[in-house]
């Protein structure tokens, strides 16, 4: 009998978190335990697999009305071969959220209203990809570049900034386009 990994006395419950995906779900908390052979399964059809995982959706860039589980934070044991689970940080414009995974079995743990945040991000069909440091590295990359793009806003108004990105982008892709950028600095230089 697996037992919530969450609140360790009391015990998990078959059902089913997306068609075809059955689950472990606490009746108390309401976090979904996902043994690792049936993610597999639900997951080989829903993905191309000649397509390597990337940043779909920018965390920061959601604000749902979501809200962690009040035991999110809590240390947690792998309902099936007891190692502790590692935790996936997600940051979403006003909250974080940890998803947690086992790094003996590869089990996933979701806090209540987790996986609908997945879903959003379109990262439910590659959870795993939560736990490695090139999705990490990716969303970092690109929070500085939101965080740029909103600065470059402030500074300039919206209309000018956004002929601004669109300049960028016709540059970045022009074979010349560091003439240009040189031209540029030397006209606001001056």
């Amino acid at each position: 009998m697996y037992q919530c990994p969450k609140e360790g006395d009391v015990n998990l419950q078959d059902s089913q978190l997306a068609p075809g995906l059955p689950v472990k779900a606490c009746p108390s908390c309401g976090g979904s335990w996902i043994p690792p052979e049936q993610y597999i399964n639900w997951q080989r059809p829903q993905i191309d697999p000649d397509a390597s995982p990337r940043v779909s959706v920018l965390p920061l860039s959601l604000n749902p009305p979501f809200q962690p589980a009040a035991l999110d934070n809590r240390a947690a044991l792998c309902p099936d071969c007891r190692s502790y689970l590692v935790r996936g940080r997600i940051t979403l414009q006003q909250v974080s959220f940890y998803v947690e995974r086992c790094p003996n079995c590869n089990g996933i743990w979701c806090d209540d209203g987790e996986w609908e945040m997945l879903q959003q991000l379109e990262l439910h069909t590659h959870i795993e990809y939560i736990f490695s440091a090139d999705w990490q590295g990716q969303v970092r990359e690109l929070e500085h570049t939101e965080r740029e793009k909103q600065a470059t806003i402030d500074k300039l108004g919206p209309e000018i900034a956004h002929r601004v990105f669109e300049l960028a982008n016709l540059l970045e892709e022009h074979p010349n386009g560091d003439f240009g950028v040189a031209y540029l600095m030397r006209r606001v230089d001056q």
